[in-house]
């Protein structure tokens, strides 16, 4: 206890103490890198903020390099101020190398910016899932269907980038799918990894439309890897359901007026008097689990 006693002592008491205060302030490049310090740590996450925190920390240590060599001519001050200022620039320079290889096409960069980065996801992880599609959008031309009723199987994941696509079962219009929204959410979420299954509805371009497509068996695998990633689409494919569903409810009137709420259970038992049948589980089959697979079928032409 007394060699601790002494040792602790001899930390705190045995080095001089200030008795007196420099009266003139240092100069103006000690103060600079000390702007340069405070500025540099309020720097945000990702790419870009350590761009900004690791550049301005290093014009910092810069700084303070030059002001230990020129005005306290310290050769340990200059040597640790440089050798930070030179780790700061190297981070800078491999921070930089990491933004340019995840750079994208303009389309994939806009999805990113409209969907992903609003949602915290950074571009490495936004990279994996580009590469998971094989980074190509796929166009379908006016009039050209994504899936025909009862002959596409399911076995990919596509998100609508342009274009608007009419959704029909039996000839009956149900809904549009605009940009940013899932064309087969309902279809994906029906089955399990190991399930197959063909489409309930149709799916026709009315426009001449873009969009990403995710083989079904590639993006099982890369949930499988990253469960991060598979939240993620979870939490989007639950979002794009439901605002289909909101679509339907929109769209299904009782006579008078009156409108019924899809999501209540007795919806589905309703009989309409005096008004042509409407058949509610028309307008829930794209909601629904589809049936067995079937033949193959491409995207082609709606009329073939």
């Amino acid at each position: 206890m007394g060699e601790n006693a002494s040792f602790w002592e001899s930390l705190i008491y045995a080095h001089p103490t200030c008795t007196t205060w420099k009266q003139e302030a240092e100069g103006s490049i000690y103060h600079l890198a000390s702007i340069l310090f405070v500025v540099g740590f309020m720097g945000g996450s990702g790419f870009f903020g350590l761009l900004y925190v690791f550049s301005l920390l290093g014009l910092g240590f810069l700084c303070s390099s030059v002001w230990a060599w020129l005005d306290v001519c310290a050769a340990d001050i200059f040597s640790w101020n440089f050798v930070l200022f030179t780790i700061c620039f190297v981070q800078f320079i491999y921070v930089t190398y990491q933004v340019r290889s995840v750079a994208f096409d303009r389309e994939f960069q806009e999805l990113y910016s409209a969907l992903f980065q609003p949602l915290g996801i950074s571009l490495t992880v936004y990279r994996k899932i580009v590469l998971c599609c094989d980074a190509e959008v796929i166009t379908l031309e006016k009039e050209h269907c994504y899936a025909m009723q009862g002959k596409t199987p399911i076995d990919k994941l596509s998100l609508l980038v342009s274009g608007r696509i009419r959704v029909t079962v039996d000839g009956e219009f149900l809904h549009y799918i605009f940009p940013l929204q899932f064309l087969d959410s309902p279809e994906w979420d029906s089955l399990r990894p190991t399930e197959e299954g063909i489409f309930q509805v149709t799916l026709t371009a009315e426009t001449d439309c873009r969009y990403v497509a995710w083989r079904r068996k590639k993006l099982y695998l890369l949930f499988a890897k990253h469960r991060f990633i598979s939240r993620l689409f979870s939490i989007l494919i639950g979002s794009d359901i439901a605002e289909k569903l909101y679509a339907l409810n929109d769209r299904v009137h009782v006579g008078q007026g009156f409108r019924y709420d899809i999501r209540l259970p007795n919806f589905y038992h309703v009989a309409l008097p005096e008004t042509p049948p409407v058949q509610p589980s028309h307008h829930s089959h794209h909601l629904q689990r589809g049936s067995p697979r079937r033949k193959p079928a491409g995207v082609t032409n709606c009329g073939s």
